[in-house]
């Protein structure tokens, strides 16, 4: 117990003096194996390896580059071109725009961040443009950045997969639905706001604008199918899906789209790289701190403590959801699983709980965490993208978030949600 004690004040510690997480997690646990003195530091750099060393893992630079080169070739516009069309018209149209047009580029992209700056440098503009107010067309960029967490693929799903050694297709598959309804109560809200603020709708699109919008977006939109597709039909592990990504959107942002220059191609290699080294070092890093955390029993002793709380399934699931939810503000997404998943798995496995299902409840939960300050990745970037200081985005966000955690709870609680779809598809 006093080791576990050390671990976790050496880690607030170096985050107190805004140290990096993958350097806090990394150091802390080095230092607790030391005075620890019965194990040689050679394990440290052992477990950073074995960590690192595996396939799906491989899946995520192939992801993050992938993302860049779309992002980077002009998709994003078009698929917010291709949104705008279909709900302008509706009240709150351009808010529908950046839940809809989110959910298009999620299919693509399997990072929240890029989700947000793709669409918000598009979207916040615009919305600017007709009187919606800066701090909430920044909350709604932001929120709808963190519902697209579920959409697949996604980055900390693959993660997720691979720690849990779960079918990372079959946690594809049970994102679609509750990404959907949380997609779906985000419209909701923005509608009923839309209204009571009299924000400005436009013109009903007509069927040619529509038509030429989908065609324009229509290289986009066939990549989903192609990636996702292939990984429900067996033709491709998640991994080659990634790969396949890569190819298909370097050929269409830069032959079909023609937006991505030769010129461009070093820089989008540099930032993937730049991107999957800081991924790579706190995934290995992390699970150093996850060894040391295992090596103390922290499992047994975390569900030990559960167990006293209550023996019901719906109480552990609810403990879980506040821990990840005040984790993400204060962690990130990936060092938040990395630390907690390796304690949670027995006890899931004991409250008789499905990985997958579990699966998709904490990644909703992590997509809550990219919207939550002080370290919501999502906010961040939408704040720097409308300029707008964090303090005034806070009470137009607040609604968003509560809508967002009743939706939480809604899939927390109803495992058909995330669990109809990929039992439709693996026959179970």
């Amino acid at each position: 117990m006093v080791m576990l004690l050390i671990l976790f004040i050496l880690f607030f510690l170096f985050m107190a003096f805004n140290a990096p997480i993958s350097f806090s997690l990394g150091v802390a646990s080095t230092i607790t194996t030391l005075m620890k003195g019965n194990v040689s530091l050679i394990i440290i750099p052992q477990k950073i390896f074995t960590s690192l060393d595996s396939f799906p893992l491989l899946a995520i630079p192939l992801f993050i580059l992938a993302g860049s080169f779309l992002e980077t070739g002009g998709v994003g516009m078009r698929l917010v071109n291709l949104a705008n069309v279909l709900v302008r018209h509706v009240s709150g149209g351009l808010g529908f725009v950046v839940i809809v047009s989110t959910i298009f580029f999620s299919e693509i992209s399997g990072s929240s961040a890029a989700d947000a700056a793709a669409i918000g440098s598009v979207t916040i503009p615009a919305m600017i443009r007709l009187r919606y107010h800066p701090a909430f067309a920044t909350a709604i960029v932001a929120a709808s950045g963190g519902m697209a967490a579920l959409i697949p693929p996604s980055i900390i799903g693959v993660i997720y997969g691979w720690q849990a050694n779960a079918s990372v297709g079959a946690i594809f598959l049970g994102g679609f639905l509750p990404g959907f309804i949380m997609g779906g109560g985000l419209c909701v809200y923005t509608y009923f706001y839309a209204k009571k603020m009299k924000f400005p709708t436009e013109k009903r699109a007509t069927r040619g604008e529509v038509w030429l919008a989908f065609k324009e977006s229509l290289p986009a939109l066939i990549m989903p199918v192609i990636i996702l597709g292939g990984i429900f039909t067996g033709i491709f592990t998640a991994t080659e899906a990634a790969a396949v990504a890569v190819v298909y959107g370097f050929i269409v942002a830069l032959f079909y789209y023609r937006e991505l220059k030769w010129k461009d191609i070093p820089r989008v290699l540099v930032e993937s790289a730049v991107t999957t080294g800081f991924v790579g070092l706190l995934l290995g890093l992390a699970s150093v701190f996850g060894w040391v955390l295992t090596v103390e029993q922290a499992p047994l002793k975390l569900a030990n403590l559960i167990m006293s709380v209550s023996t019901s399934q719906w109480v552990f699931l609810l403990l879980v959801n506040i821990l990840f939810l005040l984790g993400g503000c204060f962690l990130n997404a990936t060092a938040l699983l990395i630390i907690l998943v390796p304690i949670l798995l027995p006890m899931t496995q004991k409250f008789g709980v499905d990985l997958i299902h579990f699966g998709i409840m904490l990644i909703a939960n992590l997509g809550i965490g990219y919207v939550t300050p002080p370290v919501g990745t999502c906010l961040y970037v939408a704040c720097g993208i409308s300029k707008q200081p964090l303090a005034d985005v806070i009470k137009p966000l607040a609604p968003y978030l509560v809508v967002m955690v009743i939706m939480l709870m809604l899939i927390t609680y109803v495992p058909w949600i995330s669990l109809v779809i990929p039992n439709l598809v693996y026959g179970k």
